[in-house]
């Protein structure tokens, strides 16, 4: 039998079993071995935040059906070909991820997984879709030397584009996020500091301890709608704001005074299902995959691992990311 985990309606999910399926000629037959939850997008559903008719993800086949009930989500599994249809060769026993949602079998194609390179582990393989977002953020953001950096939100993806941003000559990296444990985290790849929002601390101020006008180049990563004034307010004459939150239906309200009218500050919208069109001459989502594996081995993503839970206590799983943030970083199911 084949397990798969559906959202049912808000902050509900169930397992369901069902006969494990067989590959056509053309296809492969993967067994997980492990899947992670986002902390962003598989929130906003768990919640119900999120507009139902639209596309999940347009882009990947897997993912090509609705937000309406019930549905299969998620877009992180790492597993192994146990059997391979007639057409498909040199496939069976290969270690793939794939951005298909939680189950324990499921068929998929060639063209639609990645091979795991050999010597990446699997809870570290498990953070390539996450590790593909913040390349792309990066890219968007385009920093350049000596610039001062602020990521808002250190949630998984906040933490690899942090950890990413550590990498390049900076004159400063400054992180804000409400949670001690992640604050600590995002130190450790090389956050320059880390502030907490809820202190009243001045983003802005702490910049270079007030000795400049702000940030040249500003994430808003927390999937907070709050945290985006305060991106724009901690971003200098002429910065960069990069908005890589998905808000769901969650309202999102902007004070846009006289300071932001006569500030030039520049917003854009991130997202990594395609390449940015300015990029893509030179670049595909294959350039950008392998750029995502070599960056995990730097930044060994599977110590954000907090909780391991195995899919029948999925419903378990999702309330302690949705209720206990400050405990749970990552959390992942196995099979």
């Amino acid at each position: 039998m084949s397990r798969s985990l559906y959202f049912t309606g808000p902050t509900e999910v169930a397992v369901r079993e069902r006969d494990r399926p067989t590959p056509g000629p053309d296809e492969l037959l993967v067994e997980s071995d492990l899947t992670a939850i986002s902390t962003g997008t598989e929130l906003l559903v768990y919640r119900g935040e999120i507009e139902r008719a639209i596309a999940a993800d347009d882009t990947i086949e897997a993912l090509s059906g609705t937000f309406e009930y019930p549905f299969r989500y998620g877009y992180a599994a790492v597993g192994r070909v146990v059997e391979t249809g007639d057409a498909v060769d040199g496939w069976e026993g290969e270690r793939v991820f794939a951005f298909n949602p939680h189950e324990s079998h499921f068929l998929t194609t060639p063209e639609s997984v990645v091979r795991v390179p050999d010597g990446v582990g699997t809870e570290r393989a498990v953070f390539l879709a996450n590790a593909e977002a913040a390349v792309n953020f990066v890219m968007d953001g385009r920093p350049m030397v000596g610039e001062r950096v602020c990521v808002f939100g250190q949630g998984v993806v906040g933490l690899l584009t942090a950890g990413l941003l550590a990498a390049f000559p900076l004159a400063e990296l400054v992180t804000v996020e409400p949670s001690a444990r992640r604050r600590d985290l995002s130190r450790s790849v090389g956050a320059t500091r880390a502030i907490d929002p809820d202190t009243g601390v001045s983003v802005r101020g702490a910049l270079a301890d007030g000795e400049c006008d702000g940030a040249d180049l500003t994430y808003e990563l927390s999937g907070n709608p709050d945290a985006l004034g305060a991106a724009i307010d901690a971003t200098g004459y002429a910065g960069r704001v990069v908005i890589g939150s998905w808000y769901g239906t969650k309202p999102v309200e902007l004070t846009l005074d006289g300071r932001f009218h006569r500030s030039h500050v520049r917003l854009r919208s991130s997202q990594v299902s395609r390449v940015d069109p300015e990029h893509a001459g030179r670049w595909d989502k294959e350039r950008r995959l392998d750029v995502a594996w070599d960056r995990l081995d730097a930044l060994r993503p599977e110590r954000f691992i907090t909780h391991r839970l195995p899919v029948e206590r999925a419903d378990e799983a999702y309330r302690l990311l949705d209720d206990e943030p400050e405990t749970a970083v990552q959390t992942v199911l196995t099979y």
